[in-house]
């Protein structure tokens, strides 16, 4: 049974996470962006708007923006953020939610070949099913479901691929396991129209095992899974425990 923690206890003055599998990795509640450092550069993949691609990493943000933002410019809104705040603009990934950020939900696990960490925020009022028309739009929107997936071991380029792809299919499946629906067809949503990940790999020897597959008959793959799963129900849970009780 995988653990999932809501880890910011606002009133209770509890702003920072730290891993217990990956020593040094610390995620951070800064008002209007999450932190996640880093202890040491590590490979990164993401679908980021900014530092995204595949780069080395030092830190992801996750920056809440209005739903209304104006997103005319997001990389230099970013980037004009980061130097407010005071980061390195590179090895930096960027992303952007709508949803509070005190709704990120964190799991983990030790696999015994790797340390996983999972950190996302998630609402679905823009969700969408992939591999149907739909409408669509031509211009950058802040992201609903973000996932911050740290892994701590050695993978191949190709196992980083493998496993970007299953925490998406493992998000999709939390999304029909929920009974999230396409508003625009009533069909199951497999995530929504901006959804983001940034994959985040240390490469460390420490567990004396190489990955080369990251697919859901792996222990790796079967791990990333089972975290992205449980982090995207939490989030999203959390989320409407909030409304309910408005």
């Amino acid at each position: 049974m995988v653990q999932v923690k809501i880890p910011f206890d606002l009133a209770g003055g509890v702003k920072e996470y730290r891993s217990a599998i990956w020593p040094g990795l610390a995620l951070q509640w800064k008002g209007n962006h999450l932190l996640l450092e880093l202890p040491a550069e590590a490979d990164g993949l993401s679908s980021a708007f900014y530092g995204g691609g595949m780069n080395r990493l030092q830190r992801a943000v996750n920056l809440y923006v209005d739903r209304n933002y104006e997103c005319s410019d997001p990389v230099q809104d970013m980037e004009n953020k980061l130097r407010d705040w005071g980061y390195s603009l590179s090895g930096c990934a960027g992303l952007m939610t709508a949803v509070p950020l005190e709704h990120a939900a964190v799991a983990e696990e030790d696999t015994g070949s790797a340390g996983i960490f999972v950190c996302v925020t998630a609402a679905v009022g823009n969700a969408a099913r992939a591999g149907v028309e739909r409408n669509v739009l031509a211009v950058y929107r802040p992201g609903t479901i973000n996932i911050m997936l740290g892994i701590d071991g050695r993978l191949t380029p190709a196992a980083m691929v493998n496993a970007v792809q299953t925490a998406v299919e493992a998000k999709a499946a939390a999304l029909a396991d929920l009974g999230i629906m396409d508003p625009e067809n009533g069909l199951i949503a497999t995530g929504t129209t901006t959804d983001a990940i940034v994959l985040v790999v240390s490469q460390s020897g420490r567990y004396n095992a190489e990955h080369v597959y990251a697919g859901t008959a792996t222990d790796l793959g079967g791990a990333i899974g089972r975290l992205v799963y449980s982090a995207v129900t939490g989030s999203l849970l959390s989320v409407q425990a909030r409304k309910d009780s408005e």
